[in-house]
C-alpha cells in the first residue's frame, strides 16, 4: 500500500468527525451538543527519507515520523562531519609532501 509506513506498516483509519456546538457549562452555558457525526480518515505522518539498510546500502522509503523519532532506523549520512584538524593530521600532511619532493628530486 502506498500510504502506509515501511517499518512498522501504520495505514490510515477510520474515525468519526464530531461537530459540537453550545457553550460548555463550566464557562457559564448550558451544555454542548452534538450536532452532527462523519467518517473521516485519520493519516498517519509519513516522511520519506534516506536510510541505511542492514547491508550497507542507502534507500529511500516513506516512513511515520514515531519510527524516525524512536532510532527504528538509521539515517544517511551525506557528508562526513567536520573536524577541526589536529597535529597527527598536519604531521601527515607534512610527511606526504615531503615524500612528494624526494620523488620530484629524484627525476
Amino acid at each position: 500500500m502506498s500510504f502506509s509506513c515501511e517499518i512498522c506498516g501504520k495505514s490510515p483509519e477510520m474515525g468519526n468527525n464530531v461537530t459540537t456546538r453550545g457553550k460548555a457549562k463550566y464557562l457559564g452555558g448550558v451544555g454542548t451538543k452534538i450536532t452532527g457525526i462523519s467518517r473521516r480518515t485519520f493519516k498517519p505522518n509519513l516522511q520519506r527519507v534516506r536510510i541505511t539498510t542492514a547491508n550497507g546500502t542507502n534507500k529511500r522509503v516513506r516512513i511515520c515520523t514515531q519510527c524516525l523519532r524512536s532510532g527504528a532506523v538509521t539515517r544517511a549520512i551525506r557528508n562526513r562531519p567536520f573536524r577541526l584538524p589536529t597535529d597527527t593530521d598536519n604531521r601527515a600532511a607534512k610527511v606526504k609532501a615531503a615524500a612528494k619532493s624526494r620523488a620530484r628530486k629524484k627525476k
